[in-house]
């Protein structure tokens, strides 16, 4: 299983991002979470096959209906921890 970690600039906090992100996450089959930063960004670490990490971040670039996304920045990482659903974390 590969891990992605994001960072999502633009107007996403305010505007369901975090719940439209979790919601792309699970018709994808993605474990991980999504959590507002204090600087205004949204972090996202994904768990998943690689397609469905390539696609949840193409979804991301375009964002919830309320959301203006700037930019979108991921990597595939590695981590130790494996996750079995994705949240909203605060």
């Amino acid at each position: 299983m590969k891990s992605m970690h994001c960072l999502v600039r633009g107007k996403v906090q305010g505007v369901y991002f975090r719940t439209w992100t979790q919601d792309q996450a699970k018709s994808l089959k993605v474990t991980g979470w999504v959590r507002n930063l204090k600087d205004g960004k949204v972090e996202v670490l994904a768990q998943g096959d690689e397609d469905s990490l390539r696609e949840l971040k193409k979804r991301l670039l375009q964002g919830s209906p309320l959301s203006r996304v700037e930019s979108v920045e991921c990597e595939f990482i590695d981590y130790d921890k494996t996750y079995d659903k994705f949240e909203v974390r605060g």
